[in-house]
């Protein structure tokens, strides 16, 4: 089991950058697939990235290919997620999830763990 938490969202202007956290417990970090979801305020969930076990393979959502990555340090136990060239639309609440599934894939029933969420708000 892993316990995942988020942290370095907040409040930035439009075309700017902010790096999101995802600091995990338990042993066995590195034998999760990792992934970044986000629920816009009145929508829902969205897949935003994944990433395997080895760090070598990264999925995005076409929404922020390009200007979002991906990366984790299995050492450190963290997942970070990069974020530049912000709109407003990426505002949202991020999450991020663990899984033991084989590949990744963008459907948020195949992770098991989640974190809280953190607040992303992104100002025109």
């Amino acid at each position: 089991q892993v316990q995942l938490v988020e942290s370095g969202g907040g409040l930035v202007q439009a075309g700017g950058s902010l790096r999101l956290s995802c600091a995990a417990s338990g042993r066995t970090f590195s034998s999760y697939v990792l992934g970044w979801f986000r629920q816009p305020p009145g929508k829902e969930r969205e897949f935003v990235a994944a990433i395997t076990r080895s760090g070598l393979t990264t999925l995005y959502a076409d929404t922020v290919k390009g200007r979002f990555n991906i990366s984790r340090d299995n050492a450190k136990n963290t997942m970070y997620l990069q974020m530049n060239s912000l709109k407003p639309e990426d505002t949202a609440v991020y999450y991020c999830a663990g899984g033991k599934l084989s590949g990744l894939r963008p459907g948020s029933e195949l992770y098991d763990y989640w974190g809280q969420g953190t607040q992303v708000t992104v100002s025109s």
